[in-house]
């Protein structure tokens, strides 16, 4: 089978995504090494213009949308909030119209900030695997073009931070990455693979919202009935095959967290760090936290994802409680 992830693709995609965003950091934190014992590298996916790693994706998919589907005047997709901030800024830049699907009770300021960005928000269920079949149904009723949380042009852009974090930290032992869908893990891997590093590369879920990494486990598709966690960029109850199929053969393995363990990596990421991480994107040091023992020693990397954490949740975190599920 052909590689959909070519090192010469990838770069292509990077330097098309740095003609529209910077780089981001990656810094080996000093307390987080005393904390954990271990060389501790934080990609600052929170520091992209949309303040979450999902910018990457949109840019190169706007791109092949805008030369593969020139007929095209409007998108529409569905998300709990970063994947619909960048569709929405790419769509904007395109000179395309974006209609976003959110489930009821989604975080207020993503919304806000999706609005900003120029969408029209409209709420629809109470999960995001639900607001996603009102998202398809709706492209088919008014002429719009769905966009999926995961395709293999997304994956190519996400893949950019991995070519800015293995061209700064090539001889990583294991890098923690958050998934909800799953374009995250497999940029990852595939920057990784490109590269012809040896570096483990490790998926992470809500323990909560499980299904992927069992799925990975029993070489499934499994999904969950409900997801209950704060963390909503990882609630994704239905994974995608398509991920699955990448990713299989190429992660280490997979670690479930739970929201108590996810809000005491926030504050530590706070405390050590000082950037804000949401749910999702303090996932991955909550999973380094769990194998802490295993990974003392080494040189270890945590993608945190995003920093869009809704100002009632972080006040909650940095008083020492943990929010309630969405």
């Amino acid at each position: 089978m052909t590689d959909p992830y070519p090192l010469d693709l990838l770069r292509d995609a990077a330097a098309l995504v740095h003609a529209h965003m910077a780089p981001t950091a990656q810094f080996a934190w000093p307390l987080l090494a005393e904390r954990l014992g271990c060389e501790v590298w934080v990609k600052h996916e929170n520091h992209t213009p949309t303040g979450a790693f999902k910018a990457r994706g949109a840019i190169t998919y706007m791109d092949w949308l805008r030369r593969a589907h020139p007929e095209v005047s409007g998108i529409i997709t569905a998300t709990r909030g970063n994947h619909g901030q960048a569709q929405a800024r790419a769509a904007r830049a395109a000179g395309l119209s974006a209609t976003i699907i959110v489930p009821y009770g989604n975080a207020r300021e993503k919304n806000a900030a999706m609005r900003a960005f120029g969408a029209e928000l409209i709420e629809h269920g109470r999960t995001f695997d639900e607001a996603k079949a009102e998202a398809m149904a709706r492209a088919s009723q008014y002429g719009l073009f769905m966009v999926p949380a995961f395709h293999e042009q997304l994956v190519r852009g996400v893949a950019s931070y991995g070519l800015e974090l293995f061209g700064a930290v090539p001889d990583l032992d294991t890098v923690y990455v958050p998934v909800g869908c799953g374009s995250g893990l497999c940029g990852t891997i595939a920057a990784r693979d490109a590269l012809g590093l040896r570096t483990k590369v490790v998926g992470v879920v809500s323990a909560a919202v499980d299904g992927a990494k069992r799925s990975f486990e029993q070489g499934r598709l499994i999904g969950t009935d409900t997801a209950h966690t704060f963390a909503d960029g990882i609630a994704v109850c239905t994974p995608v095959q398509a991920a699955l199929d990448y990713l299989t053969p190429r992660a280490q393995r997979f670690v479930a967290v739970t929201d108590d363990e996810i809000a005491e990596a926030i504050r530590i990421l706070w405390q050590d760090t000082h950037n804000l991480a949401e749910g999702a994107g303090a996932a991955a040091m909550a999973a380094l936290m769990q194998e802490r023992e295993a990974m003392r020693g080494k040189k270890v990397a945590v993608i945190l994802s995003g920093g869009n954490l809704d100002m009632s949740q972080a006040a909650v975190v940095l008083n020492g409680g943990t929010p309630p599920p969405m």
